[in-house]
């Protein structure tokens, strides 16, 4: 069975920072791209970041430069830090695992982060 179980996330003011991680199992983690994506309210779920099985990186524009994305084969875990936090990165963050023999691929639960002063 697989599991992606996230943590982190919480309340935090303008220009902080959290840090979101997501662990798997029943996965060959290494041979996966693993991504985050959010969900703000009444909007679609749209990808923030993501980390190849071979380290490459790519971030959404309204991220670069403020969230970090990498991965810890070993522990079959990937993080988001996220640094200088706005009001509008309010969402739900959710990880992924994704391959090309599996659609979709696999979903962790999501994780509520919400930026207020």
């Amino acid at each position: 069975q697989v599991q992606l179980v996230q943590s982190g996330g919480g309340l935090v003011q303008p220009g902080g920072s959290l840090r979101l991680s997501c662990t798997a199992s029943g996965i060959v983690f290494r041979i996966y791209e693993m991504g985050w994506y959010r969900q703000a309210p009444g909007k679609q779920r749209v990808l923030v970041a993501r980390v190849t099985s071979g380290d490459s990186t790519n971030y959404a524009d309204s991220v670069k430069g403020r969230f970090t994305i990498s991965r810890d084969n070993a522990k079959k875990s990937v993080y988001l830090q996220m640094n200088s936090l706005k009001p509008e990165d309010t969402a739900v963050y959710f990880c992924n695992a994704n391959r090309s023999a599996v659609p979709g691929g696999y979903w962790g639960q999501g994780t509520q982060v919400t930026v207020s002063s």
